[in-house]
């Protein structure tokens, strides 16, 4: 081994690993920069667990010549016979270091050996990365080197492994604060939060098709039925609107009991009005097969569902609004009330999707006119369009 290589290595990546702007070009530039510091690597993974409600952890893995493949795994992996069985489970769960040379008969206890010893390595070993408050993540080292690891290179993976979780740390609370507040406030309002955008007041308008839908029936579902099982109802529901509406451009900014509120911005990346309110139309239509098509077996009988979305197209404020230290970042305006006002009038006329004037108007979804409704707080009453393909049903609360 260099040493002086090594110790140019472990200042690169204290400083930030500058010349690697991303975690996978990072551990590419680190690993081949390894090598030529004498240590025979090759294959190295690492293993970074997340905070998300979906993801239980990231992974990287490097091999000379290749690109650093990345992945993810859910939670499930905890509950897999193979991970039962890994030198990582026992890295996550004791945080110590993990040695399978491959000419030792105790490292049959790992399944993995098998598997590495068809592609010639002679040694493996995974290394706790461990965070300052004591977290713990899992890296692992093979060489095809006759004999394995010498104990001066393993000397060397050790130093690499404490400047190798610093920089993981840094990137992994980056990450995380993005994933959740995502996963909490959407994607464009976490990008403007990270941005800085916190304060108190702090509000831009844009233009945007508005989307408010609620679940009908919802306050007698509640009263019938366990409050673990509505839960388990609502994120059924809800998962019927959230895949539509991101995927065709909009974002969730509230839950608030059964009803969703979401915004689908008009701008030059986005789209033009036409464009964005046939995308909202588009997903309402999905929205609705999903929410008509959902069952939940509730003893020997099956709950079916029905729902209600008003949309509209308008001006809102967008940004920060609260009290004290606690804000949320929500969009208001008259726009948004209407739209809130519009549901309303939806379930009274037993309508599934319903839509003002001004969206119908740019919107060639095929409307039939539902008639002219005054509107609670606005001094002129509002023409209601509903869909031709829909036929009312009986008012649902």
């Amino acid at each position: 081994m260099n040493a002086s290589e090594l110790r140019d290595i472990i200042e690169w990546m204290v400083g930030g690993a500058r010349s690697a702007p991303t975690p996978p070009q990072m551990m590419a530039e680190c690993c081949e920069r390894l090598v030529r510091a004498g240590l025979p690597l090759w294959r190295v993974g690492v293993f970074v667990r997340t905070l998300h409600p979906e993801i239980y952890g990231r992974h990287f893995f490097w091999t000379p010549g290749a690109e650093v493949e990345t992945g993810t795994v859910d939670h499930n992996i905890l509950d897999s016979p193979e991970f039962a069985v890994s030198p990582l489970s026992i890295v996550f769960r004791q945080g110590v270091e993990v040695r399978a040379r491959l000419d030792d008969p105790a490292s049959a206890r790992f399944p993995i050996v098998v598997d590495l010893q068809a592609e010639g390595v002679t040694d493996y070993v995974a290394m706790p990365l461990v965070y300052t408050d004591g977290f713990v993540n899992a890296s692992s080292w093979t060489t095809k080197q006759p004999g394995g690891f010498t104990d001066e290179q393993l000397d060397a993976i050790r130093s690499i492994a404490v400047p190798l979780a610093r920089y993981i740390e840094i990137v992994t609370l980056r990450r995380t604060a993005t994933l959740l507040l995502d996963t909490y406030v959407g994607n464009r309002a976490g990008e403007r939060i990270m941005g800085g955008q916190i304060r108190r007041g702090h509000a831009d308008t844009m233009d945007a098709a508005i989307w408010l839908s609620d679940l009908r029936g919802f306050t007698a579902l509640s009263d019938r039925l366990p409050a673990e099982t509505v839960v388990e109802i609502l994120n059924l529901y809800f998962d019927c609107q959230v895949t539509a509406i991101r995927d065709h451009g909009g974002e969730v900014l509230k839950f608030m009991g059964d009803g969703l509120l979401a915004v689908f911005p008009v701008d030059e990346y986005l789209g033009d009005e036409v464009q964005v309110c046939s995308r909202v139309l588009e997903a309402a239509r999905a929205s609705r097969a999903g929410v008509e098509a959902l069952q939940f077996a509730n003893g020997d009988a099956v709950e079916r569902f029905r729902f209600g979305v008003a949309l509209h197209l308008g001006r809102v404020l967008y940004g920060n609004i609260g009290g004290g230290n606690r804000l949320d970042f929500t969009c208001i305006g008259p726009a948004v009330n209407l739209a809130a006002r519009l549901e309303k009038i939806a379930g009274r006329l037993g309508r599934t999707v319903v839509a003002s004037e001004r969206f119908a108007g740019i919107c060639d979804g095929g409307w039939s006119d539902l008639g002219e409704f005054p509107i609670a707080g606005f001094s002129k009453a509002e023409r209601v369009y509903g869909l031709f393909d829909e036929a009312p049903r009986a008012a649902a609360s």
